[in-house]
């Protein structure tokens, strides 16, 4: 699920790329990859396919972490709020086989569990313009977030600490990211169907298009024969530099985990099962890109919901747009559609051209370490690079895109 934001910026010089060839597009991506692993990523996983069989498929990571595990394009890795993509993949599913309507109040599936339900619909659950704040950052949850307290979080319960926006949005009026919103839709989607959440990834999604690496994580554990990346977050003293800007950190909140070299903390294996509908997916970048392929193709919605899929709200302040469940980023070599998604440890921005035949996944091993500023520049320097790629434009590390010549 997205926790850090604002990750923008590119100050990468290109003196030199005007005398000479730029490099082939996978070896300059491997050389950013390193750059970003070695500025504060600490490890990458890049995968890009342009539709015609060409595929470069990579991993870097700063040279401490391989004490912990020598990172390969394959591994496992959390990828947090890419989940919504999924869920709301599920409710329009459930919308085409008429069993739900995006007009339904929440309130009709979810009785006196949201706050103001009665005058909130299933879509603007779907494009987070329901008006709930989000549970993340509150008192009562970030002890569970930095893995401080152990406890098993049940949906009604972030739902029963969830409050309106302050001031109040109304229902409808303007996006405002809530996770709280997706957790809702999970409750929603097993009350209609009767089944639990993952059965329904697993019988509607991952089964059927041979995700056989994916699965929704109901606690902190990996898959024990499957090797996974390890993930990495600021220790408590840089956490607080870092959210000063965003929110003042009570004191004595910090992430749980082995210490690790540069003020580092090893939060491989803190539990995520909280984030459930709105974050809990675990996957690889071949899976994930296989599933949103394959949505943005229409082989999972009819082409009604997939039309409603795509239409957008504005996300305020950024370059984008936010539809039912999936983003739509404007980037100087073109448009892209996916989803981004962050957890303790792990951040992930996965993305296709509008038909689903290119795809990019860029994933790295820290969440709020990216945004410091050196290490979001070289992380954004990459993402921009691997998404140019994919769209095959030409990438300059002075504007992203170049000028064809």
């Amino acid at each position: 699920m997205t926790l850090a934001t604002g990750l923008s910026g590119l100050l990468i010089g290109c003196a030199e790329a005007e005398a000479s060839p730029a490099p082939a597009p996978d070896k300059r991506l491997a050389e950013l990859a390193q750059t970003a692993a070695d500025t504060g990523s600490l490890g990458v996983i890049v995968r890009v396919e342009q539709g015609d069989g060409r595929l470069v498929e990579l991993a870097r990571q700063a040279e401490w972490t391989k004490d912990d595990h020598d990172l390969a394009a394959t591994d496992q890795f959390r990828v947090g709020s890419n989940t919504k993509s999924v869920t709301a993949t599920l409710i329009l599913q459930l919308v085409a086989e008429h069993r739900l309507g995006l007009d339904d109040p929440v309130e009709r599936w979810l009785p006196g569990l949201v706050p103001g339900g009665q005058d909130i619909t299933v879509e603007m659950l779907l494009n987070h313009t329901s008006g709930l704040d989000d549970y993340l950052l509150t008192p009562d949850f970030l002890p569970s977030l930095t893995g401080q307290e152990q406890r098993v979080w049940q949906p009604g319960e972030l739902l029963a600490i969830t409050q309106p926006q302050d001031p109040p949005t109304a229902p409808g009026e303007s996006h405002y990211y809530s996770n709280a919103n997706y957790t809702a839709l999970g409750l929603i989607l097993e009350r209609a169907t009767g089944q639990s959440l993952s059965e329904l990834i697993a019988e509607r999604i991952t089964d059927p298009l041979g995700m056989n690496d994916s699965f929704l994580a109901t606690s902190g554990s990996w898959d024990p024969e499957k090797p996974h990346a390890s993930g990495y977050e600021p220790d408590d003293e840089r956490l607080r530099d870092i959210l000063a800007p965003v929110v003042d950190l009570p004191e004595g909140i910090g992430f749980v985990g082995p210490e690790r070299p540069h003020d580092n903390v090893n939060t491989t294996d803190i539990d995520p099962s909280w984030s459930w509908a709105a974050g809990g997916m675990v996957s690889t970048a071949e899976d994930w890109t296989r599933f949103l392929s394959a949505l943005m193709s229409g082989e999972l919605l009819p082409e009604a919901q997939m039309e409603q899929m795509r239409t957008t709200v504005p996300i305020p302040d950024e370059d984008g747009d936010y539809g039912l469940g999936l983003m739509r980023k404007t980037t100087s070599c073109g448009t892209v559609w996916g989803h981004t998604g962050g957890l303790p440890g792990y951040s992930s921005e996965i993305y296709t051209d509008d038909t689903g035949q290119r795809s990019v996944a860029v994933l790295t091993s820290t969440n709020f370490g990216i945004m410091e500023a050196e290490a979001a520049t070289a992380n954004s320097a990459l993402i921009d690079a691997a998404i140019c790629d994919m769209l095959d434009e030409p990438f300059s590390a002075t504007g992203n895109s170049a000028s064809p010549s």
